[in-house]
């Protein structure tokens, strides 16, 4: 069914709830996972006298490499092919939803699997929403995988989710 499938990461547990789910599809579809970690420097910080963005940077790339290494070991461990990512964010104007985006389609993915939390209100004006953000600018089919549920929903919606993949039944 899939071929290759792209989850972004960033060591957040809705994040590594979406590998998880990710890589059990993969598996299941003998598709490649590409797990994603996308360094992202606000233009903020660029602006604050003294600042050194090359002390933020080499931080959040070694937190990638990290993140790559455990989403690796997680694939061998499932059997599941693939290689896991870290990309930059190096033009100006872009932001992660965007360099998900080039990564998709440069890779030629046919799912992308993501993390939400599922903020609303307020908290989602402040904060935003890179799930939702690239769900409107997708180029292919997004899956949603819920961050804030009790462990038994989530094991009942992940079980719903793979049985309407397979049918070929609309998800979200």
């Amino acid at each position: 069914m899939y071929q290759r499938i792209l989850v972004p990461i960033d060591g957040s547990p809705t994040a590594q709830r979406a590998l998880d789910y990710a890589l059990a599809l993969a598996r299941e579809t003998h598709a490649e996972l590409i797990p994603l970690y996308v360094v992202d420097i606000p233009i903020v910080a660029y602006e604050a006298p003294g600042y050194d963005p090359s002390i933020v940077r080499d931080a959040l790339l070694e937190t990638g490499e990290a993140l790559k290494k455990d989403a690796l070991a997680a694939m061998q461990r499932e059997n599941v092919r693939g290689e896991p990512r870290v990309v930059e964010i190096l033009a100006p104007g872009i932001d992660v939803a965007e360099r998900i985006l080039e990564e998709a389609r440069a890779t030629h993915c046919d799912l992308v699997v993501m993390g939400t939390h599922g903020r609303r209100g307020f908290r989602r004006l402040v904060l935003g929403s890179v799930a939702e953000r690239f769900t409107r600018i997708s180029c292919c089919p997004v899956l949603l995988i819920p961050g804030a549920v009790d462990d038994g929903a989530t094991a009942t919606a992940v079980t719903h989710t793979a049985s309407t993949h397979r049918t070929g039944k609309v998800l979200l």
